[in-house]
C-alpha cells in the first residue's frame, strides 16, 4: 500500500478509496459528482486540496457519510499550499474611457444573466476597449480571474487562430500544459475546467462564429465576452450587442478629454468630429495630435484633416506628422513585425535604434495613440493602425525585409541565451542564470516565437528555421503535445538539410522522432530516428538514437531487435564515458530481458543500472533502473520490490516528474498484483491514469492501461478490464499500432463473459 506520511497524503488515500468503491473511471466519477475531471485528477494526485463541498459530493456518489473525513480534510487544507493568485490576463483599462454607458450596462447585464455576449461593430469603433473596460469593472464578480485571448480574426499578416490552437492557449492559461490532441477533446476539457471556476473570458477579434463556438464555456458560473467585426448571430445563447459610432455629444466628450480641451462647443470641433466619423480610435489620435501641438487651435487641426481624403489616412497621417523622421520610421517598420505584442528590445532590433533613444521613441508613439502599452515595457498595435503602418512600409521602406531579418535573429539570440540556462541531458553544465526566469520568458514569447519561425520559413531564412526549434528543445520537452512542435521540427530538419548541416539535421530528426513517439506514432518515430542515423550524427547522438530506436522496437513488440539496439546504445555510452546514458540503456535492457523471461538476468542488469546512476547523476537518473528492478524482484522478494518501487516514486515526486510518477504508480500496481494484492494494486493503476490525464503521453497511457486491465482481470472485475482494453484498441487503431491492438484483443478474448 502507499505509505501515508502527511495530512494531504492521508486525504488522497481516502479519495482513492472512494474512487475504488465507486468502480467508475475518473471521468465518470467526476461527472457523477459534478466535478471537473482535471480537478478530480489534481485532488487524486495530491496536487490540490479539494474544497469540502467536493469531498461531500464524492462521498454522496458511493453512499458514504462524509463526516468522518472532516478532520482529515481540515488537516490537509491547513497544511496545503496557499491558493494561487488570481489570474488576470486582461490588457490595461483605458484611463480616458468615455461614453458607452448604455452599451456597457447592457453588456454587464447580459453577462450576469446569459453568461455570454458578443460585441460587434466596424474597425476602430471601440469593441476591445468596451470589452476590457467591462471586464475590469466586473472583476470582483469573477474571483477566479480574467482570461484574454486575441483570436487575430482581422490582424494584418496573420491567419485567424484556429480553434484547436486557441483551446491549447486557453487551457495553458489554466495550467493545463499538455492538452489532448483533438479539438473536440480540448473543447470538452476546456468546458470541464471552467465548470468549477468563476472566470470571465474575453475572446477578442473573432473572425466568425465557427472560430468561437468550440471556445464557449458551456454550463457553469464562468462567462464569455466576444468581440468581432461581424455580427455572430448564429451563436446560440450568445446575445449580440452592436456598437455604432459615437454620437456627436459623446464624440465631443472623448475628443475633449484626449485633447485636454475644456470647451468643445466651437464649430471647428464639429468639423474634426465629422472627419473622425465618431470612431473612438480616430478621436483619441486626433486629440493626442492637438494636445502635442499647444500652438495649434482646433481650427488648424480641422484644416489639416481636411487636406487628406480618407478618414483613416487623415487621422493616422495627422498623428504621424507630429513625429520626427526616426519615430515615423519606427512606426512604419512595426507594421511588418510578426507576432502579437513586443518589448522594447524587439523594437530596437527592428529599427536598429540604440537603447538610449529607444524609450523616448516608443513613448512618443504611445502618446500619439499609435501604440498601446499593455503593461510596462510591453506594446501592441491596433489592427487598423498596424495595417496602415504595413501599407506605408510597403511603399516607403525598401529595407523592411532587412529589418524583419534583424528581428528574427534577435528572437533567435534571446531564445538561445535563455535555453542555455536550462538544465538538460544534452547540457551537463547550464550557463549561469535563472532557469525559472528563462522558462517564463519562453511562456511569454511562445506565440511570437512561432510567428517568427513562420516568417522565417516564408522568407527563406533557413538559419532561423533550423536553429529556433533547437533553442526551444527544453521548453518543448516540458510542454509535449503542443500544436506547433512537429511541423516546426519537420521544417527545421528540411532547412538544416538545405544548409548542408547534416549533424544538425540529425539532432532535429531525433527530436522529431521523440515527439512522434510520445504521441504514440511509433512508425513515424522510427522513420525519423532511422533517417537521423543516416545523417552523420555525432557519437553522443548516435548513442541516444540507438537507445530511442530500442524503445520504439520494444513498443512495437520486437523484443529481440529492441535488446540488440539497447545493448549497442550501452556500448556506445560506455565508450564515450557517459555513465548516465549507459545506466538508462542497462535499465531498459533489463526491462526487455524480464519480458523475454530471463528474470535473474534482468535483476542483475537493473542493479547495475541503479549503481551506475547512483554513482553519477543520482536522483531521477535512478528511476528507470529502480522500476525495472522492482518489477523483476516482485515474484521472489515482494518486500524488497515494493521498497524499491516506492523509492523510485519518491525520487519522481521530489523532482516533479509527472510522467515518471505515473510510471511508478503503474509499476507498483503490477508488483502488488504479482504479489497477490490486486485490490491494493488497483489504487495505483488509477493514480497512474489520473496523473497521465493532462499529459501528452499516449505511449505511457497504453502501457498503463494494459497493466490496469490485467489487474482488473485478476481482481475479478471483467467489465472494468474490458473498458481499459477497448480504449487500447481504439488508440491502437487510430495510431496504426497492430501489436497493441492484437494484445488487447487477445486479452479481451480471455475475459469471462459479463454477468
Amino acid at each position: 500500500m502507499l505509505h501515508v506520511s502527511s495530512p494531504q497524503e492521508h486525504l488522497v488515500a481516502q479519495l482513492a478509496r472512494i474512487k475504488d468503491l465507486s468502480g467508475l473511471s475518473l471521468r465518470a466519477l467526476a461527472a457523477r459528482a459534478g466535478l471537473s475531471s482535471s480537478s478530480l485528477s489534481r485532488y487524486m494526485t495530491g496536487r490540490l486540496v479539494p474544497p469540502w463541498e467536493a469531498v461531500v459530493a464524492l462521498c454522496k456518489v458511493v453512499g458514504r457519510d462524509p463526516r468522518p473525513l472532516r478532520a482529515v480534510w481540515a488537516e490537509a487544507a491547513k497544511a496545503g499550499a496557499a491558493p494561487a493568485p488570481r489570474r488576470n490576463d486582461l490588457p490595461a483599462d483605458l484611463f480616458d474611457f468615455t461614453a458607452r454607458e448604455a452599451e456597457s450596462a447592457l453588456v454587464e447585464q447580459l453577462l450576469r444573466t446569459a453568461g455570454a455576449v458578443a460585441v460587434d461593430g466596424m474597425g476602430g469603433v471601440g469593441k476591445t476597449s468596451l470589452a476590457v473596460h467591462v471586464a475590469h469593472r466586473l472583476a470582483p464578480a469573477y474571483p477566479d480571474g480574467g482570461l484574454y485571448l486575441d483570436l487575430h480574426g482581422f490582424t494584418p499578416g496573420q491567419e485567424p487562430l484556429d480553434p484547436q490552437a486557441a483551446l491549447g492557449r486557453l487551457l495553458g492559461a489554466l495550467d493545463v500544459t499538455h492538452p489532448p490532441a483533438g479539438a473536440a477533446e480540448r473543447a470538452a476539457l476546456w468546458r470541464s475546467e471552467l465548470s468549477r471556476r468563476r472566470a470571465l473570458v474575453v475572446l477578442d477579434n473573432a473572425v466568425d462564429a465557427e472560430q468561437v463556438r468550440p471556445l464557449l464555456p458551456g454550463a457553469g458560473r464562468s462567462a464569455v465576452l466576444i468581440t468581432s467585426r461581424h455580427r455572430l448571430v448564429s451563436l446560440d445563447g450568445v446575445p449580440p450587442v452592436s456598437l455604432e459610432p459615437l454620437t456627436d455629444g459623446d464624440a465631443a466628450r472623448l475628443f475633449g478629454r484626449a485633447a485636454g480641451l475644456a470647451d468643445t462647443t466651437e464649430d471647428a470641433v464639429g468639423q474634426v468630429l465629422r472627419q473622425c466619423g465618431g470612431l473612438p480610435l480616430a478621436l483619441r489620435m486626433a486629440g493626442a495630435r492637438l494636445r502635442h501641438r499647444p500652438g495649434w487651435t482646433v481650427a488648424v487641426l480641422a484644416e489639416r484633416l481636411r487636406d487628406t481624403a480618407g478618414r483613416f489616412d487623415a487621422v493616422f497621417g495627422m498623428s504621424l506628422h507630429q513625429l520626427d523622421a526616426g519615430q515615423r520610421r519606427m512606426f512604419r517598420l512595426l507594421g511588418v513585425l510578426p507576432g502579437a505584442d513586443f518589448d522594447a528590445g524587439v523594437a530596437g532590433a527592428l529599427a536598429d535604434v540604440p537603447g538610449d533613444r529607444l524609450g523616448a521613441v516608443l513613448e512618443e508613439l504611445v502618446d500619439a495613440h499609435l501604440l498601446q502599452e499593455l503593461s510596462p515595457g510591453r506594446f501592441r498595435m491596433h489592427d487598423l493602425i498596424r495595417q496602415y503602418a504595413a501599407d506605408l512600409a510597403a511603399e516607403e521602406e525598401p529595407q523592411a525585409g532587412a529589418a524583419l531579418r534583424r528581428v528574427l535573429h534577435h528572437y533567435l539570440e534571446r531564445a538561445v541565451a535563455h535555453d542555455r540556462t536550462l538544465p538538460s541531458p544534452h547540457r551537463p553544465r547550464p550557463a549561469p542564470g535563472d532557469p525559472a526566469q528563462a522558462m517564463a520568458w519562453f511562456d511569454l514569447e511562445y506565440v511570437n516565437l512561432v510567428a517568427c519561425f513562420d516568417a522565417a520559413a516564408r522568407l527563406g531564412v533557413d538559419e532561423v528555421v533550423a536553429e529556433l526549434p533547437q533553442a526551444m528543445r527544453v521548453w518543448f520537452f516540458r510542454h509535449r503535445g503542443t500544436d506547433d512542435q512537429i511541423r516546426m521540427l519537420e521544417a527545421a530538419a528540411a532547412a538544416a538539410h538545405r544548409l548542408g548541416r547534416a549533424r544538425e539535421r540529425a539532432a532535429l530528426l531525433a527530436d522529431l522522432g521523440f515527439a512522434h513517439a510520445a504521441a504514440g506514432r511509433l512508425t513515424e518515430a522510427l522513420t525519423a530516428y532511422e533517417t537521423a542515423e543516416g545523417c552523420d550524427p555525432d557519437e553522443d547522438l548516435a548513442a541516444g538514437l540507438a537507445l530511442r530506436i530500442g524503445l520504439v522496437r520494444r513498443d512495437l513488440g520486437d523484443l529481440a531487435a529492441a535488446q540488440a539496439q539497447l545493448r549497442r546504445a550501452g556500448d556506445l555510452f560506455e565508450k564515450l564515458g557517459r555513465p548516465a546514458g549507459r545506466s538508462q540503456a542497462l535499465a531498459f535492457d533489463g526491462w526487455v530481458t524480464l519480458h523475454l523471461g530471463r528474470r535473474a538476468e534482468a535483476v542483475e542488469l537493473a542493479r547495475a543500472s541503479v549503481a551506475l546512476a547512483g554513482g553519477t547523476a543520482g536522483g531521477p537518473a535512478q528511476v528507470t533502473g529502480l522500476v525495472t528492478l522492482g518489477l523483476a524482484l516482485a515474484p521472489d522478494d515482494p518486500a524488497e520490490a515494493l521498497r524499491t518501487l516506492h523509492e523510485a516514486l519518491r525520487l519522481s515526486q521530489e523532482h516533479d516528474l509527472r510522467h515518471n510518477q505515473a510510471w511508478c504508480h503503474n509499476a507498483l500496481g503490477t508488483a502488488l498484483r504479482v504479489t497477490g494484492s490486486p485490490e491494493a494494486a488497483l489504487e495505483h493503476h488509477r493514480r497512474a491514469l489520473a496523473l497521465l490525464e493532462p499529459l501528452a503521453e499516449v505511449q505511457l497511457e497504453i502501457d498503463c492501461r494494459h497493466a490496469y486491465a490485467e489487474t482488473c482481470r485478476a481482481a475479478g472485475r471483467p467489465v472494468e478490464a474490458a473498458a481499459q482494453l477497448d480504449r487500447i484498441v481504439d488508440l491502437a487503431r487510430r495510431l496504426g499500432r497492430p501489436h497493441d491492438e492484437r494484445l488487447a484483443r487477445e486479452a479481451l478474448a480471455q475475459l469471462p463473459p459479463a454477468p
